[in-house]
């Protein structure tokens, strides 16, 4: 049986611990390395090893009784989020790691957020008992308040082959079929086992144990309740799935893709098709199986398996291969960007093409170009990951680069319905494009919809218009920032027997969007932070001010024992230095924690777009302009009259 584990926590909960024991204790790995140490088997990269933090997601193999584990160690630090995000689509269970001591943290709730939100089977490990201050009882009761009160604590003491009443009780409270049993007084072990797994498998009853990874406490008792706990049904007699969630260049620059096999196997050689914007059908000239920075080669690889591949030229993070046509869409997007400063005696495009192959292993960087400004323009999560990747450049391209102050990533929506007409036709050229647009719920990103008939227009180009509004991130109007949460809907078109041809839709799809959004009130957006402060009562006043200047809020603060927790929310650009003015007055005492809390309606919307100076007319990827011929002449009408001309509204 193959199984996939991930590993999750917040920043040194000892996750990378946790995994080490768990290799050990398998006989994966000979020695027990520790993370201060810098010589955890996981944690193989330099940079990872100095900074003693996860930062990219690596895999180990291993075997346990009669089954096959693939364990994923993820990053805990907010700035590596998206490469965490990554691997959760991939994982049949999660391991979240919370402290002893500290804890639910920001990061925790994240990452819980996420795995809840892919259904995924999860266990909660409380690690650090060992420590002072521990509180496994407080800890069950902070994991009741803030993600779930499904949590069922099992002890040490507590063995499977005999369930606990205590256990039945929890499992009966949501299972109206065991509640019938449990009345009945049929306590027959092995049902209730396989009930209580099928709960879990569903994600109706996670399961929670305790130790000390550092002081190799409990880590037997939790092996052997995983393993009897979970379970998989891959099938490898279908037609090949595949999912795409990791790419890696090796030392000989060979692109490595790393898949997921959901359905059938993969052989060596095996022509497969890959299904991005450009689906085409590539060959598999090689197949490893990872553990740690070492790989096996093989011939085939099967349903369940975590298997890296060579000769897949076209994939690209989040797609699917062979049978699988799903695209991933990831929650965990940066709200900031930075500039590339590098020596001006190296040539741009050498830097741009290193960047790009960072790109193409995290997609979420959105590597650019800015031809006005003259420069290369990165996305960050935040400041630590800056320093990442000036190491990460330096190692990998042996250039030595810098980058700029912190710049917000802004997005724009609209507040009410439009309606956007677009239309190309230069000669032997013919599209005709008709889209509603509606404001689309907070954070919902873009929406298609389909309301065309296919007697006004063929479904294959339907289904093209839908490519073009998805293909890329479209301009606003207000500071050429993204567009968001917007629906749009596909109304009705018109093509040419004769003279539509590729890229004609893109053309007419562009401008009816464009002419959509110039066609009624748009508003900007900015990233805001949720924060979770804890400070002696003494800084209470201080630090409400603060949020209140900030331009942020707040929710009423808990007393505890002379600390006070305050959460809230506030715009990033005025929250993302203040955790170095909070550890200055606080002398250190104080904790804070920020995580991205998703875009909301911009505090200083004039500001903003006054400092950008966008003109939404000079812009040459988009325009409202359309394009239509008479008697074999083109000629332009502006987007405000382009209804008057549209065939297909007559």
């Amino acid at each position: 049986m193959n199984k996939t584990i991930g590993l999750f926590a917040h920043v040194d909960a000892g996750k990378t611990t946790l995994a080490e024991q768990i290799l050990y204790h398998t006989k994966s790995i000979k020695n027990l390395g520790r993370v201060d140490h810098k010589d955890s088997f996981l944690d193989n990269n330099d940079i990872e090893k100095n900074r003693g933090i996860t930062i990219f997601s690596d895999q180990a193999v291993f075997k346990y009784k009669s089954s096959n584990y693939y364990l994923v160690d993820t990053p805990g630090h907010a700035d590596f989020s998206s490469e965490m995000e990554r691997t959760i689509e991939i994982m049949d269970y999660a391991i979240v790691i919370i402290s002893a001591v500290e804890g639910v943290q920001a990061q925790t709730e994240i990452v819980w957020q996420l795995l809840k939100k892919h259904g995924i089977p999860t266990f909660f490990f409380i690690n650090k008992v060992d420590r002072i201050g521990a509180n496994v009882e407080g800890i069950l009761k902070d994991i009741r308040v803030n993600l779930t009160e499904d949590v069922c604590f099992i002890s040490e003491s507590v063995q499977l082959d005999k369930i606990s009443k205590e256990i039945m009780e929890f499992a009966a409270e949501r299972s109206d079929k065991l509640l019938q049993k449990y009345i009945e007084e049929d306590f027959e072990n092995q049902l209730w086992l396989n009930s209580i797994r099928d709960m879990i498998f569903r994600s109706k009853l996670f399961p929670c144990m305790s130790g000390s990874a550092l002081q190799d406490k409990g880590i037997d008792d939790f092996l052997e309740k995983l393993d009897v706990l979970t379970f998989t049904n891959y099938n490898d007699r279908e037609k090949f799935q595949g999912i795409v969630y990791k790419i890696r260049h090796d030392k000989q620059k060979n692109k490595i893709t790393y898949i997921k096999i959901l359905e059938g196997t993969l052989k060596v050689r095996d022509e497969i098709a890959v299904n991005t914007s450009q689906d085409c059908y590539e060959k598999v000239t090689q197949i490893r199986i990872c553990n740690g920075d070492k790989f096996k080669t093989v011939d085939e690889a099967s349903a369940g398996e975590l298997a890296a591949v060579s000769g897949l030229s076209n994939s690209i993070v989040g797609c699917g291969l062979g049978n699988c046509h799903r695209k991933v869409n990831y929650e965990m997007v940066p709200a900031l960007k930075s500039r590339v400063i590098f020596d001006k005696g190296l040539n741009e495009k050498d830097v741009l093409a290193c960047f790009k192959v960072l790109e193409e292993e995290d997609p979420a960087l959105k590597v650019s170009w800015n031809e006005k400004l003259g420069e290369i323009q990165v996305n960050i999560m935040g400041t630590i990951q800056l320093e990442v990747l000036k190491e990460l450049v330096k190692e990998r391209f042996d250039l030595s680069v810098d980058f700029g102050p912190c710049e917000i990533l802004y997005k724009e929506t609209i507040v009410e319905a439009s309606y956007g007409c677009g239309h190309f036709e230069p000669l032997r050229h013919y599209a005709e494009v008709y889209l509603k647009l509606e404001p689309g719920e907070r954070n919902s990103g873009i929406s298609f919809y389909n309301e065309c008939s296919a007697d006004d227009l063929d479904i294959n180009y339907q289904k093209l218009i839908g490519k073009h509004i998805y293909e890329r991130d479209h301009h606003g109007i207000l500071t050429g920032f993204p567009i968001t949460d917007i629906k749009i809907t596909l109304i009705t078109g018109r093509c040419h027997v004769k003279h539509t041809c590729g890229g004609d839709f893109r053309e007419a799809t562009f401008r009816a969007l464009r002419q959509g959004l110039e066609g009624v009130k748009n508003i900007l957006l900015e990233p805001y932070y949720r924060f979770k402060i804890k400070v002696s009562a003494d800084y209470m006043g201080r630090v409400l001010s603060d949020i209140q200047k900030l331009k942020g809020s707040f929710e009423n603060p808990n007393n505890l024992n002379g600390e006070v927790i305050i959460t809230g929310r506030g715009p990033v650009s005025t929250f993302m230095n203040y955790a170095v003015d909070f550890t200055s007055f606080t002398k250190g005492r104080g904790k804070i924690n920020f995580v991205l809390d998703g875009y909301d309606i911009c505090h200083n919307e004039e500001e903003v777009i006054e400092k950008i100076g966008y003109d939404k007319n000079a812009d040459i990827e988009y325009t409202s302009t359309s394009v239509f011929c008479s008697k074999g002449q083109p000629f332009l009408v502006k987007g405000d009259r382009a209804r008057e001309y549209m065939h297909c509204l007559k």
